[in-house]
């Protein structure tokens, strides 16, 4: 009887545990494996996140979610530093390490620009370092150049290139630029600060002068304008920026012709410009033609009765859009010193350099002999 009980009980116990076995083999096929699960997680923030900005030429450009670290080629540098990115730059040209007044920016970084990668030449015959970006690898390339030189970039190295192009000291695309970098970099506040205010100096400066017609306004001339390099008195600027700003009545507007020209002399003698601005930094190519063409100088009015003064060139390694601005303020106390009686162009200067550059900059112009005041022909 106790044989047949124990009998039963093994038989029970056996059945329960074969069970037992299948169903636990049926659970776990329907638990994923490990890695499974994993590939099914989202990406962590700043690893593998990205997203689409749209840049100044309208490229779709896919960039990390956070970035970090980026190069700049081209004239890059200098709109980054008025955006207050430039602490984050790892990689600049070696037009941005020259640390030289006429570029502001590049003295405001220069302890900074010196201690990192060169990949670029810079200049008006940059040559982009593309091995040196893929070594670094930057989150981000920002690139004020061409749009072949931008798209070349981008397929060598594999790095998102983010275009920006400003074209003016109040032109959309300085905004828009700056918009740009604000919605990579994460510093809107910033670049919006900016942007208000050149905005409100465009704004300020047009207002100071709108109502003053052109019959009573004098005629002006600025001449050693450098553009593909220095020129002499002849060189000269149609539709001048700093002039527009405030409506001056700008003699050569006559020709129909925009930016950088070379003038025949004879022109300026038959318009005779009541005020005339001179670069500093090419008055010796001015004195070393004063010297062998004295009787031309001696023509115009405005040498005669002292009313030539100085207009810092502002075109360096592309636009140093805060010297632009601040030649604007010292033309119209010029031109218009009712309409500015009220500003002292020093200090503007400096007040428009503490936004854009961090830091006031008049007394390094001053330093490298680029100053507001009247120029005297031949000394």
């Amino acid at each position: 009887m106790k044989r047949a009980f124990w009998l039963i009980f093994i038989i029970i116990l056996t059945v329960t545990f074969v069970g037992c076995a299948q169903n636990q083999k049926a659970d776990d096929k329907k638990i994923p494996p490990a890695t499974e699960a994993s590939d099914n997680l989202s990406p962590t923030p700043g690893e593998t996140e990205t997203r689409i900005i749209t840049d100044i030429y309208g490229r779709q450009v896919e960039i990390p979610a956070q970035v970090e670290s980026i190069a700049s080629i081209g004239g890059a540098a200098r709109i980054l530093t008025y955006a207050g990115c430039a602490h984050k730059l790892i990689g600049v040209t070696e037009m941005d390490k020259s640390n030289v007044a006429a570029m502001p920016y590049s003295v405001v970084n220069a302890e900074h620009f010196q201690t990192i990668a060169t990949v670029g030449t810079g200049g008006s015959k940059d040559t982009v370092f593309h091995e040196e970006l893929i070594t670094l690898s930057p989150d981000v390339i920002f690139a004020l150049t061409d749009i072949d030189t931008i798209n070349d970039v981008q397929e060598k190295t594999g790095i998102p290139v983010v275009a920006i192009y400003p074209t003016d000291m109040f032109d959309e695309s300085l905004y828009t630029s700056l918009t740009i970098i604000g919605d990579v970099m994460g510093t809107q506040e910033r670049c919006q600060q900016v942007v208000d205010f050149i905005k409100a100096c465009r704004d300020d400066l047009y207002n100071r002068t709108k109502d003053i017609p052109d019959a009573e306004k004098p005629t002006v001339y600025t001449g050693a304008v450098s553009f593909r390099g220095a020129r002499g008195f002849e060189g000269t600027y149609g539709a001048y920026p700093p002039f527009d700003a405030i409506g001056a009545v700008n003699v050569v507007d006559e020709t129909g012709q925009t930016g950088g020209i070379i003038i025949d002399l004879e022109k300026v003698v038959a318009w005779d410009p009541d005020i005339i601005f001179l670069n500093p930094a090419n008055m010796n190519l001015v004195n070393d033609h004063y010297k062998t063409n004295r009787s031309f100088y001696e023509s115009l009015t405005a040498v005669r009765e002292g009313r030539v003064f100085s207009q810092i060139s502002y075109n360096y390694n592309w636009t140093n859009i805060e010297i632009a601005i601040a030649d604007t303020y010292y033309a119209g106390k010029i031109i218009f010193p009712d309409a500015f009686a009220d500003i002292d162009p020093i200090a503007k200067a400096d007040e428009i350099f503490e936004v854009m550059l961090g830091q006031p900059f008049y007394r390094h112009l001053e330093e490298a002999g680029y100053t507001f005041g009247p120029i005297t022909i031949g000394e």
